[in-house]
């Protein structure tokens, strides 16, 4: 069934079925019909498919990445080059064109019992030719990671330690001549634009900074899934098959795409942490409190946080001297390190060893003195994160219940259901919780004075994109009971890239209150030091 009009290129006599069935594959694509187009790859581990971003191995890995695509092709193949490696192996390269966009698809097709599969497959992103003189070139946007791009979109307001740096602003900071959308169309089509930018964007503007665009988020930020019913999953270039973790998806991933440097979003739970120790970023949670959040979208104010994602250190650090306020030069490092094993525990015992592993090199090269365990009972941390789980709750439904109730429908099912429970929740319930949250915030101070706690960040790599909730829902649960000390404390806390899985994990730093920028600092140390284990 060749698309008439398209040139077949050809040496000798093409086999029966081969371009049957890559047409087959094309309209599939076209139509994102998944069904299809997984079965149409060979089955197994062995099957690869890239392009200019991402290299995928294996059937399960290219499936993920498949399911969670948010941006189907339009283009159309313009001529067919076939040529013969065997009786059961045909490569066909494509070219495409979309507009004045070019492409190219090459595949290797492999003749099976079934029939003809793609074994391989790398598609080259469509080159767009030179805008005309003076025109303003287009950069592409996934709609899963922007809601809105520009060249840049803001430019600086100033010169400083962030020149040259482009920011990714998540959807619930104010931008100036936008409005704040909060990864909820509806609520997004009720906003007027804004008519300035929130404090901290204005800082990083004044640093040098320019805004490249704004960014998507979970909806409303309570999820740390990475997924939006409305504007699709963002991607994961680190680990295309997985999710890319949440609130903060869409700066996340455009950082990881390299398509920003820096990713402005907000932390109640989780939500810079998550992401960055999914795709092996440096994600970064102050003080509560230290940075203005004045013109942000709030979900639980109690815990909400403006923090940043970054690929190194050194970039977030440079963030903070713009955005923290100096405290008379940087102080000393702690001279206590603890260790948290409940939270060990709580990680999968891949991820368990190497944060172990990690830790005593550290100490075996004297980057961190050695360290010594907090005791904690399972059953306290159960009490402390229901509670702050109640609070948090309590408050995201007192920001946004009244809208939720008088636009029903406009939520996806997960986010709903969460909101729908914290309709329940009553004042009596929530005070109780805050009584809680003030011991267990007691005690955390007071193990942090002087010390940082150090943990994983997250139990275990991220979700497949094919996971079902209950899975997914499991891995939140367990990930919140670690990323939820840091907001009960009011700490800062910092997550570095933790690597030696198939995907990335993290190693969380929390300091104590107002010690940001030696935390930074001892961020700084680890991440210099060689990446080995004992």
């Amino acid at each position: 069934m060749p698309a008439p009009g398209v040139p077949v290129h050809c040496p000798g006599p093409v086999p029966d079925g081969v371009l049957d069935a890559f047409w087959r594959y094309d309209a599939a694509l076209l139509a994102n019909d998944r069904d299809v187009l997984d079965a149409l790859f060979m089955p197994g581990p062995d099957t690869v498919r890239g392009d200019g971003r991402v290299l995928l191995v294996g059937h399960e890995a290219i499936a993920g990445f498949r399911s969670g695509r948010a941006v189907i092709p339009t283009r159309k193949v313009a001529e067919l080059q076939v040529r013969v490696l065997a009786p059961d192996a045909v490569l066909i390269m494509a070219r495409t064109a979309d507009g004045a966009a070019t492409g190219l698809q090459t595949q290797l097709w492999q003749h099976t019992a079934d029939g003809w599969r793609v074994a391989a497959a790398h598609v080259s992103l469509p080159a767009r030719s030179a805008p005309a003189p003076g025109a303003v070139p287009q950069a592409p946007v996934d709609p899963a990671v922007w809601r809105v791009a520009g060249i840049p979109l803001l430019p600086p307001l100033g010169s400083g330690p962030l020149d040259g740096i482009g920011v990714a602003v998540k959807d619930l900071i104010a931008v100036e001549g936008h409005p704040t959308g909060g990864g909820v169309p509806a609520y997004l089509a009720g906003q007027s634009a804004r008519p300035a930018s929130a404090p901290v964007v204005t800082a990083l503007r004044r640093a040098g900074a320019h805004l490249t665009g704004i960014a998507q988020t979970d909806e409303f930020a309570y999820s740390i899934a990475g997924s939006n019913s409305h504007y699709g999953t963002a991607p994961n270039p680190a680990a295309p098959a997985r999710l890319g973790g949440g609130s903060s998806s869409g700066p996340a991933a455009a950082v990881a795409l390299g398509q920003a440097q820096v990713g402005l979003g907000t932390d109640t739970a989780g939500s810079i942490r998550v992401p960055a120790a999914y795709q092996g970023l440096v994600g970064f949670r102050p003080t509560h409190g230290a940075v203005p959040s004045d013109g942000v979208l709030p979900l639980a104010p109690s815990y909400d946080t403006v923090g940043w994602l970054t690929r190194d250190v050194a970039t977030s650090a440079a963030v903070a001297a713009a955005l923290l306020p100096a405290r008379g030069g940087t102080p000393p490092g702690p001279a206590r390190v603890l260790r948290l094993p409940l939270a060990e525990r709580l990680a999968e015992p891949l991820t368990r060893d190497l944060f172990a592993g990690r830790v005593a090199a550290f100490e075996a090269a004297g980057t961190l003195p050695p360290s010594r365990q907090a005791a904690l009972t399972a059953a306290t941390l159960d009490e402390w994160f229901a509670a702050f789980r109640t609070v948090q709750a309590y408050e995201a439904w007192a920001t946004h219940g009244s809208w939720i109730e008088a636009h029903p429908g406009s939520l996806g099912a997960d986010v709903a259901a969460r909101f729908a429970a914290a309709a329940a929740v009553t004042g009596e319930e929530a005070a109780a919780a805050r009584a809680t949250v003030a011991a267990a915030r007691e005690q955390l101070r007071e193990w942090l004075d002087g010390a940082i706690l150090v943990l994983p960040t997250v139990p275990g790599p991220a979700p497949l994109r094919t996971a079902g909730p209950a899975e997914i829902d499991d891995v939140r649960g367990r990930t919140l009971r670690i990323s939820c000390l840091s907001p009960i404390a009011g700490a800062p806390a910092i997550s570095l890239p933790l690597t030696g899985h198939d995907a990335p994990v993290g190693l969380c730093l929390i300091g104590a209150p107002g010690t940001d920028l030696p935390l930074l600092s001892a961020a700084a140390r680890l991440a210099a030091a060689p990446e080995r284990t004992p």
